[in-house]
Order: structure tokens, then sequence, then C-alpha cells
């Protein structure tokens, strides 16, 4: 399979993957993954993005598909919350080899930054409460999922040899 290929395919795979896993965060537990303070499950493979580039499109396009499909989505999550998505992942992959110890605590904490950021304005504009309070209760949820879930997904990438099987 030539590189191309190969990076489109596991971009589409981590698309899927993210909104398969937003859905059935969603039919589990309703809302819990787009509220203000989210848990969103599906974030922690935005550590997909340390190991390939593919994982950029891949999580900025479930992002999307997600808040277009979502029937609460609002027009301005498609937009923001995607180019939220974009910014975390790229960020993540540039920051891939900045790490404390093995670990790339600066890639993790990028999302939260990105997310409360964007997200956090656009929640204010809908919805009112103060840009940083918004902020701060986006980049918490994000924080919780990464140092979490995200960890131990990176972790068991690292340690089961799984990581090398995706660099592009």
């Amino acid at each position: 399979m030539n590189k191309k290929t190969k990076l489109l395919a596991h971009g589409a795979l981590i698309a899927a993957m993210y909104v398969a896993l937003t859905y059935l965060q969603n039919f589990l537990l309703p809302g819990s993954a787009s509220m203000a303070i989210q848990f969103r499950a599906s974030e922690a493979l935005c550590v997909l993005a340390f190991f390939t580039p593919a994982a950029i499109p891949g999580l900025t396009v479930g992002c999307l598909l997600f808040n277009i499909s979502s029937s609460g989505a609002m027009l301005l999550d498609v937009v923001i919350g995607s180019l939220a998505s974009l910014l975390a992942a790229l960020g993540m992959y540039l920051t891939r080899k900045v790490t404390v110890k093995g670990y790339p605590l600066l890639g993790m904490f990028l999302p939260a930054v990105f997310n409360g950021l964007l997200v956090g304005w656009e929640l204010s504009y809908y919805f009112g409460g103060g840009f940083w309070l918004n902020a701060v209760y986006v980049a918490i949820g994000e924080v919780a999922v990464l140092l979490t879930l995200g960890s131990l997904l990176y972790y068991a990438m690292k340690n089961r040899g799984i990581a090398q099987t995706l660099d592009l």
C-alpha cells in the first residue's frame, strides 16, 4: 500500500472511531459528550496525533461529522469545534518529540488550550456565562480525558509496539 493510500485509510478509520465513540457515549450517557464540562471519551483518540499525521485530518473530520450529524449541534460548532480539533491535533503532532521522561506532557494539554479558547468563546456567544468560565469548563473536560483515557491509550500503544505500525 502506498503512503498516501495508507494515510487516507488511517485518517478515515480514526474519523470513524471518533464518530462511533462519541455516538456510543451519547447513547449510554445522553448529553455527556456535548455539555460545557464534557468528558468526551473520543477525545482520547487525540493521542494518535503523537504517532501518525493521519490523526490530523482523521480527528478533524471525525469531529466535523459528529457535530454536523448530532441533533443539538449549532452551526458555529461545526466550524469552531472542528477548527479546535484541527489545531489541537496539528499541535500534538508537531510537539510529539517534546517529552518529560518520555511522556508528551505539553502535547497532552494542547486540546484543552485550543478547545478551551475556541469552544469556550463559542459557548459564550451562544449561551453567555462569561468567556473565561466557559473556557475553563471546556478545558477541564479535555484535560480530564487526555490525562486519564488519553494517557492509558498512549502508553498501551507505546508499550505494545502499536505505534510503529501507524508510522507513515
